[in-house]
């Protein structure tokens, strides 16, 4: 027997999560802290349990099953698990390790009740709590009683809640061990949770002290709700005070029992208002030694507070490191860019490295800082505007930030002399010229960068990526770019404002805008009907696509009839649009050049759905719905008294839209073409780290930054421990939702919409392209697994411009986020399309194949029976 199988939890501290799992490393460590009391115990480790099982050569071949075991299967998960679980139980522990059991539960005093609880390697960690998911057994008493309790939770590791968990959070069963925490049982008069921080808001000022009578397993399993205490800044700010007619208690014989709460006693609090503070101060010197806020277990008896468990809260949405005691209020790129998912380092990275301002990394996204410009009354009104026309619910929730009255400091607006704070770019000519000069400045600035990036290896690549980043931004900074983007936008605003007040028409810029020219989003999923129309008459061609998995079928298609013609098609699209992707402006997202496959179910849709020539027919009959709608609408303002002026007017406004706004979507392009050339150019760096062993695999390198990666580069040396704790932090990145807005003292706002014009259980969200449709609602939230048929209206979470293609196909959009000019926006108007933006947790609201009505021009969603 190894003499590490039992410890005393004196002898722990944080860094033996290895040897006695997650709660007892917790534990252990806080034991270490000045004022903090933790009842006695001891660790049965996970030596102990690899040891005990060892014994078992079954389980191996359980667990194999248990791992191929599909996610969706419950009943297999959950036959396999209990089989894996009646194994475990079955195993007699060792005389040796039940003699040391047997000691060291002596030394907790003679007769002493006991909590037997499980203590798993991949709980209570900083990016999985794990809480619940293995079993613990209060008021254990006896040696006997605790060895087989002691069986139990070494089998409760395989219960079905902690095998669809560890599942789910990417964790293999059979890297995870089980130690057993036994700790002298408290009887306490009171017991709950502390959360050091909001657990609703996220706010990391306001403590939540969850309170009841008895041991805490009242309030864990539901059987009475708790007090509940907010704590702010040392004073309490919120109270409730509920009735608690239900306790759980300690038998004299073990085990637990429910009983009655006296009568007078049901409706006193828990706590008084001092034990409340004094259990918060406990709190914060908790979190303070951890680093990060708590969910902390608390018992209260005769000698005052004992903790029995602290753990991270795993759910709280990371706040971005300002390096001062400001406040800032933070917004959300992603939901700017259409792309919300957790980015890894070197994306991150990068897009800091090539962004036009300041952007602050939390969580796996970035965040830009709007303090500055909500702090004076002059630029915040302006800010608002901007915000608002874009996303309402990006204003209000930046509203609600500000109502509080105590957070945005006020600075005084610039003098006369200063320079408008956020002014609006100097007013251009409605001149095409100026839109094709900009996009022949980009071609030639990005033709240099694929000429010039050719010949660098090594540090001299780096150093010719970080010009390169600056040449990158110097573009972006073209005089005309913004006054270009701009002009459209407020054209846009224009048109809707102006036509709304003077002929009652709702989001006419809608209609004007189909067919813009120079759109190079919406070229892109034309262009797709087009590689269509050349595969769709060779059917061997269309059974072989059916079929493709391998990422070199290109190489394969011309040994088919009309292969070859189907590869060049394939290959030219690639070449103009092969940089794109979902997701795009993290670097790291495999692009579609990489990637082919993921754009043959498109195809495949497309060569069903449409017939040839559909590109340059949709074109046209766009082009034609707009003129005829400034026909219609010039025509109705003549008609006006004063009439000619405000035609005049109009159709000024309409020329300048349509000169200005395909231009919208042309920046991003040149910022992802330029993403795929530094991208290849440090992949290819990575395969020579591989190669000289300094790396495991290329796609390393993603979970380093820029800086990191330059360093890896020159010394030859990458540090491994950082690239596997950066892959686990980023897999805990993905269960995290970001919000829109965010303060610096962690509170997640989101915003509401507020209206009251919609009808009862429709779907709330922003109007961003005129027109209602009703159809199949097809909730797809991967571009490869698309399958699409005529009529269907797509629901997903975002679109970004790589979801073009499937806008050809569909006939409404709905997604979770989206402002009036981000992307699906842009193109949904482009292709005629009723679309609602911003609709709060669509994806889950709304089932795939439930008919629903898409209100394009009011902004919101009717689930249909």
């Amino acid at each position: 027997m190894s003499g590490r199988e039992v410890v005393d939890l004196r002898q722990v501290d944080g860094t033996q999560g290895a040897l006695v799992g997650g709660k007892g490393a917790q534990l252990g460590a806080l034991m270490r802290i000045d004022g903090v009391r933790v009842p006695a115990g001891f660790c049965v480790t996970t030596d102990a349990f690899r040891r005990v099982l060892a014994a078992v050569p079954s389980l191996d071949d359980q667990l194999d099953q248990l791992a191929r075991q599909g996610l969706d299967d419950r009943e297999g998960i959950r036959t396999l698990s209990a089989a894996v679980r009646r194994t475990v139980e079955g195993v007699a522990v060792p005389d040796d390790l039940a003699a040391s059991i047997t000691r060291a539960v002596a030394m907790l005093g003679a007769g002493s009740a006991c909590a037997v609880r499980s203590s798993a390697t991949a709980e209570d960690l900083p990016t999985a709590s794990f809480a619940g998911q293995q079993d613990s057994y209060l008021n254990v008493v006896g040696p006997a009683a605790i060895i087989e309790h002691v069986s139990r939770c070494w089998a409760s590791l395989f219960t079905e809640r902690a095998v669809i968990y560890r599942r789910r959070n990417g964790i293999d069963h059979r890297t995870v061990r089980m130690a057993v925490v036994v700790q002298r049982m408290v009887l306490p008069r009171a017991a709950g949770v502390l959360f050091t921080a909001d657990p609703v808001t996220g706010n990391r000022t306001v403590a939540t002290v969850d309170a009841g009578f008895g041991l805490g397993e009242a309030l864990v399993s539901g059987l009475v709700n708790p007090d509940v205490f907010r704590v702010r800044h040392g004073e309490i700010v919120g109270r409730t005070i509920a009735v608690k007619r239900r306790a759980v208690q300690a038998r004299p014989d073990g085990g637990t029992r429910e009983a009655a709460v006296e009568p007078r006693r049901q409706g006193q609090p828990a706590l008084t208002d001092p034990e409340v503070l004094r259990l918060v101060e406990l709190g914060r010197r908790i979190e303070a030694h951890f680093g990060r806020p708590q969910d902390i277990e608390w018992c209260l008896d005769e000698d005052g507070f004992q903790i029995v468990q602290s753990r991270p809260i795993t759910t709280l949405f990371p706040v971005p490191e300002s390096g001062d005691r400001e406040n800032h209020v933070y917004l959300s790129v992603g939901h700017q860019q259409m792309m919300t998912d957790a980015m890894k380092p070197l994306g991150i990275s990068v897009w800091q490295l090539t962004a036009m301002a300041p952007m602050h990394p939390a969580g796996g996204r970035l965040f830009v800082d709007a303090i500055r410009a909500l702090a004076a009354p002059a630029s915040r009104a302006g800010f608002l505007e901007m915000v608002g026309r874009g996303d309402p619910l990006f204003r209000d929730a930046l509203q609600t930030v500000l109502d509080r009255g105590d957070f945005v400091p006020s600075l005084p607006d610039p003098g006369p002399a200063g320079p408008p704070a956020g002014g609006p770019p100097a007013p251009i000519e409605t001149d095409p010229a100026i839109v094709a000069g900009l996009i022949e400045r980009s071609r030639a600035s990005l033709a240099a960068l694929e000429r010039d990036i050719r010949t660098r290896t090594g540090p001299a690549l780096f150093d010719f990526l970080l010009a390169a980043f600056e040449e990158h931004k110097r573009v972006l900074r073209d005089p005309a770019n913004l006054p270009v983007i701009m002009a459209g936008m407020e054209a846009t605003w224009w048109l809707n404002d102006k036509l709304g007040e003077w002929l009652g028409e709702k989001n006419a810029a809608d209609t004007l805008t189909l067919s813009a020219p120079g759109n190079v989003t919406s070229e892109m999923g034309l262009a797709l009907l087009d590689v269509a129309d050349v595969i769709r008459p060779h059917p061997e061609v269309v059974a072989f696509l059916r079929g493709v998995q391998d990422e070199t079928f290109l190489d394969d298609l011309p040994k088919l009839p009309g292969g070859a013609e189907a590869r060049e098609a394939i290959e030219t699209y690639l070449d103009r649009y092969g940089m794109r992707c979902v997701g795009e402006i993290d670097i790291t997202r495999p692009r579609w050049r990489e990637r082919p496959t993921t754009l043959v179910p498109v195809i495949l849709d497309n060569v069903r759905n449409f017939a040839p020539g559909a590109a340059a027919q949709r074109f046209e009959q766009g082009r034609q719905r707009a003129l005829s709608k400034e026909q219609e609408v010039l025509s109705r303002l003549r008609a006006l008294p004063d009439g000619q002026p405000k035609a005049d007017e109009a159709k000024r406004m309409i020329n300048r839209v349509r000169t200005f706004i395909g231009y919208r979507e042309y920046p991003k392009y040149n910022i992802v073409s330029r993403y795929f050339v530094y991208k290849q150019a440090m992949l290819a760096e990575a395969e020579r780290l591989v190669r000289a062993g300094v790396l495991a695999e290329r796609e390393d390198i993603f979970y380093l930054t820029f800086p990191e990666l330059h360093e890896v580069v020159r010394t030859h040396r990458a540090d491994e421990r950082l690239i596997r704790r950066r892959k686990d932090e980023f897999r805990s990145y993905q269960a995290l939702t970001p919000p829109r807005v965010l303060t610096s003292d962690g509170e997640a706002v989101n915003g509401a919409y507020r209206r009251d014009d919609v009808p009862a259980g429709a779907l709330v969200g922003l109007p961003v392209s005129a027109g209602t449709v009703e159809g199949r609602a097809r909730v797809i939230l991967d571009l490869a697994g698309a399958d699409l048929a005529a009529g269907d209206i797509l629901v997903t979470a975002f679109t970004d411009p790589s979801w073009s293609p499937l806008f050809v196909a569909i006939a409404g959009l709905v997604t979770e986020v989206g402002g009036l000019m981000t992307h699906g926006a842009v193109i949904a108007r482009e292709y005629g399309l009723p679309a609602v933006v911003g609709v709060e947790q669509a994806t889950r609201l709304i089932r795939d194949g439930q008919r629903i009505r898409v209100h394009g021009t009011d902004g919101y969603v009717e689930i249909l029976p």
